[in-house]
């Protein structure tokens, strides 16, 4: 008999909430709401994988009781030349943001964090990197590109899955990580926590 656990996304992220959903699993939804300036690191891929367990860890400790529960926390910052791109604070960082990457490439890591609750607390991290190949933009189309505060709301200032997918002409690695939440790489950290995908499933059947 399949295992019930408790499914919840530590995001407030529609994309990455959209992303489990179509690969059948409907979380529940619970904001960590921890201050993510104050969460440093020297290197991007260890920030991304930094903020995903503090994200993780804020929402599991937000459950009561011994009720099975799986929390998932993910965070993504862009690598772009060494620097460290989160959501940019203003019109003008973005627009500022486009002008150098138009044309050239970055690298989007996502850091996962999944912790188990299930006779203990058992957790694993793990990051997932794709390298993302910026079409060479006018100033006109960043312009109005930011206008439309899509880039304001998400790490790098841009999606691949919205309205800024035509400004991205190529990446190298999966899709889903780009997005927000790499789906094969979150069914290798369950299967490493004894966690089958299709138990998952089973839960909202």
């Amino acid at each position: 008999m399949a295992r019930v656990f408790r499914v919840v996304l530590a995001s407030a992220s529609p994309a990455r909430l959209q992303v489990l959903q179509r690969a059948g699993i409907e979380p529940e939804v619970i904001v960590s709401g921890i201050d993510e300036e104050k969460v440093t690191a020297r290197r991007p891929v260890v920030l991304a994988a930094l903020l995903a367990e503090q994200k993780a860890q804020a929402v599991s400790q937000q459950l009561a009781g011994h009720e099975p529960a799986l929390v998932i926390g993910c965070d993504s910052i862009l690598e772009f030349e060494g620097q460290s791109f989160g959501k940019p604070a203003s019109a003008d960082e973005a627009i500022a943001r486009w002008q150098l990457m138009r044309g050239r490439h970055g690298v989007l890591h996502t850091g996962h964090h999944v912790i188990l609750r299930d006779r203990g607390v058992h957790q694993i991290t793990a990051t997932g990197s794709t390298m993302v190949r910026f079409a060479d933009l006018s100033d006109a189309e960043i312009r109005a590109y930011v206008a439309t505060n899509e880039p304001l709301v998400v790490a790098g200032a841009f999606t691949i899955d919205g309205l800024g997918g035509p400004f991205i002409s190529g990446i190298e690695g999966d899709p889903h990580n780009v997005i927000g939440l790499s789906l094969p790489l979150l069914r290798d950290m369950l299967t490493e926590l004894g966690i089958s995908w299709p138990e998952l499933w089973s839960t909202h059947n």
